[in-house]
């Protein structure tokens, strides 16, 4: 499918906020995820004055076929600056919630967890009233790397399930398992029995509405109370990069989240445009927050 049906328009950012955020990142040598996947919420995002940090780099060791993250087996060595970076940027930026992010580091010993949670604790360290949400790559399901960065204190612990089991093998690379990722989420929650843990998963690819409910399902049971659901868009018209099967009406994206909910998810956001970072402070706070705005 190529067409994009109406629904699926998004405005485009603007004004000086969005200006600032653009050119602070820049600026500081800097990756967000909404420009490296392009995300359709950058506009909205960034108009809002908030951003979500990709760190270690902007190559990633794994080619799942959703994803526009550049692929490499041999990514350049991550930035000992990094860390400080980051911090200077949620501190300017007046970030209450920020969202950090990571590409997949199978090349590193310890796959990045050490510079992961270098990057959570000098946010904190600078920024301490800031709420933190980490979105973990699998670690390949150490238990002992996932220790290391959740011995950081994230406030929110995030891994995307992305799909569901039957289409897992097809949409993500190869090195991804989606009872593995089920396991890091299970792994998190027993770490740390208090940690919020939220999970996301992309519609689109051909799945069947048992299908969804089956990952709803898995999910709870790995203990996520946030769940995220969008429609998957197709980045480029490369071979890498599936096709689109099927674009879902935002009414069929309200039942999945009446579903979810009534199945016993804390919070769902679920439409079209959802994305796992998208409002991420909505959910987690449970009111809506202006980035630059501090709340009592």
């Amino acid at each position: 499918m190529s067409r994009l049906p109406p629904w699926l328009k998004t405005r485009l950012g603007s004004g000086e906020t969005y200006g600032a955020v653009r050119e602070l990142t820049r600026g500081r040598g800097l990756n967000t995820v909404c420009t490296e996947a392009r995300c359709p919420n950058a506009g909205e995002c960034w108009s809002e004055g908030t951003a979500t940090f990709m760190i270690l780099g902007d190559t990633c060791t794994r080619a799942c076929r959703f994803c526009s993250v550049a692929a490499s087996a041999l990514p350049p060595a991550p930035d000992p600056e990094e860390p400080a970076r980051l911090a200077e940027s949620v501190e300017a930026l007046a970030l209450k919630y920020a969202v950090v992010t990571t590409v997949c580091r199978d090349d590193l010993p310890d796959q990045g967890a050490r510079h992961a949670a270098a990057c959570l604790r000098a946010v904190k360290e600078r920024c301490p009233k800031a709420r933190i949400e980490f979105l973990s790559q699998d670690f390949r399901g150490d238990e002992s790397l996932l220790g290391i960065v959740l011995s950081a204190e994230p406030d929110v612990f995030g891994h995307n399930l992305e799909t569901v089991e039957r289409l897992s093998p097809k949409v993500r690379d190869a090195k991804a398992d989606y009872r593995r990722s089920l396991g890091v989420l299970k792994a998190a929650k027993r770490l740390k029995p208090g940690l919020r843990s939220k999970s996301s998963l992309m519609l689109g690819f051909g799945e069947t509405e048992a299908d969804v409910q089956a990952s709803f399902q898995d999910l709870l049971e790995a203990g996520v109370s946030v769940l995220t659901l969008g429609q998957y868009l197709r980045p480029t018209p490369s071979k890498r990069h599936l096709p689109v099967e099927e674009y879902l009406e935002p009414k069929r994206f309200e039942r999945y989240g009446d579903l979810a909910k009534s199945l016993g998810f804390a919070h769902v956001s679920s439409g079209p445009f959802v994305r796992s970072s998208y409002k991420a402070a909505e959910l987690f706070l449970g009111r809506k927050t202006s980035c630059g705005a501090h709340h009592g």
